[in-house]
């Protein structure tokens, strides 16, 4: 479900016609006893000596993780030139894999059940504990960067990021701030045909801000609280919004992979893949590109790899590719990175559940659910949907999930526990960080780096 981008003969060859575009969504059908789970989630290392970022370089490094997990535990390295930038698990699909800052990221296998997802998440998190200790690396479960300016945030040795940071800074004003200074945790889920992919992402962009607010957990910035639930969603209204937000156009008539093809051909490209170096294309149009008519590749016609990498470098709320991404929520510990597929898997893969959540959906107007997303980011629970306050609208949703949950007969409804814990208080993750950033920390801002680490 998650993994590189294929490349293989198939992929390699070039695009014929339009309708190669659309079939490669189709190709991701699956019946329903095929649907996986496959959960991400980004963390910060720091040293716990002195709470200072961590580099690529150096014997305690980000290099020398990586190397330390590869030689501890099988996983195999990916390079880009001579630099170690990924871990690759021969045995599944999972990976591990750098963000920009030197966000540490798995990409979890696709595995039947929530039960399983956690597993792996503990797994990873005891295999990057036990490494880390040797290198006196610690790892923060934050959805931004509390501390750390954006010069003193390193920069990890991927050639795409020298494409896309420069690129950002023409584009809006808090580009580097999303991939420098933000961590997520997304799950990745299938569908079974054109109608239940539309019905699915329809639900999920509508309640994303919902998850949002859900899993808000980034209220620190730069050594003080930023006056935000989710500072790493409102980095994502103005990072680039050519690329980004609520894709209204996904609920008009007509709504399908065509739809999504003239949406996806209309953002502009960051970067061909060619020879293992990066073109930069950063503003053109993969439109030309399929006349043969990109000025850094004159007369060559894009491949299905090109388009599957292109297809990455889109960030809408929900994001189509053979399956659907839900990227709405900020990273937490151990219970939240749990706790997110749980939510989605429960609406989303019980046809009750599906029913009921799209009736809930369904009588929003565009402007209702933009002005939730508008509302999330400073508001959390107290952001209003169709006239309701989010924490009544929270609690109806989290019911159905749960039902969702027991329907699929898997006991994985126990980790909706802390979900539901926090809609009964009214409290979020950032709000417990801000109580004790205001109470018992004095305002020390460095014990964050014990409260929120693995």
């Amino acid at each position: 479900m998650s993994g590189p981008t294929p490349d293989n003969e198939a992929a390699r060859a070039p695009i014929e016609n339009r309708a190669q575009l659309t079939s490669y969504f189709t190709e991701g059908f699956k019946p329903k006893a095929d649907w996986r789970i496959g959960t991400e989630h980004e963390k910060f290392p720091f040293y716990k000596s002195n709470n200072r970022p961590v580099p690529y370089e150096g014997e305690n490094g980000i290099r020398a993780l990586l190397e330390g997990l590869r030689d501890s535990y099988g996983w195999e390295g990916v390079y880009e030139g001579e630099h170690i930038i990924a871990l690759a698990d021969p045995n599944s699909l999972a990976n591990i894999s750098l963000e920009p800052g030197g966000q540490f990221e798995l990409s979890g296998a696709p595995l039947n059940t929530v039960n399983e997802t956690c597993s792996e998440i503990s797994e990873h998190l005891k295999q990057v504990r036990h490494i880390g200790d040797k290198l006196g690396i610690g790892f923060l479960g934050l959805g931004a960067s509390p501390v750390w300016t954006r010069a003193e945030t390193p920069v990890m040795p991927k050639g795409r990021y020298k494409i896309m940071a420069p690129y950002m800074d023409k584009v809006g004003t808090m580009g580097r701030d999303m991939m420098f200074r933000t961590c997520t945790v997304q799950v990745n889920l299938d569908y079974s045909s054109e109608a239940d992919m539309v019905k699915k992402l329809r639900t999920s962009i509508a309640l994303q801000p919902l998850a949002t607010a859900l899993f808000s957990n980034s209220p620190f910035l730069e050594g003080k609280p930023n006056g935000y639930q989710s500072f790493r969603s409102h980095v994502w209204t103005d990072t680039d919004n050519s690329r980004a937000g609520m894709t209204p156009f996904v609920f008009e008539d007509g709504m399908g992979f065509e739809r999504y093809v003239d949406y996806a051909l209309d953002v502009p490209m960051y970067f061909v893949m060619r020879s293992g170096q990066y073109v930069n294309t950063a503003g053109e149009s993969f439109r030309k590109f399929l006349d043969g008519k990109l000025p850094q590749l004159p007369g060559e016609k894009p491949t299905m790899k090109d388009w599957a990498d292109h297809l990455t470098t889109i960030f809408p709320e929900v994001r189509l590719k053979k399956y659907l991404e839900m990227r709405g929520a900020d990273s937490g510990l151990h219970k939240s990175l749990c706790a997110l597929p749980a939510f989605w898997v429960g609406l989303l893969y019980d046809q009750n559940a599906l029913d009921a959540a799209y009736d809930l959906i369904k009588p929003a107007t565009a402007a209702q659910r933009q002005s939730m997303r508008d509302e999330v980011p400073a508001q959390g629970l107290n952001a209003k949907f169709m006239g309701h306050s989010l924490k009544h609208v929270a609690k109806d949703v989290l019911e159905i999930a749960r039902k969702g949950l027991i329907a699929r007969g898997n006991n994985e409804e126990h980790f909706l526990d802390v979900l539901d814990e926090e809609v009964r208080k009214g409290h979020t993750q950032s709000d417990v960080l801000l109580e004790k950033y205001n109470g018992t920390w004095s305002k020390d801002i460095s014990k964050v780096f014990t409260e929120s680490a693995y």
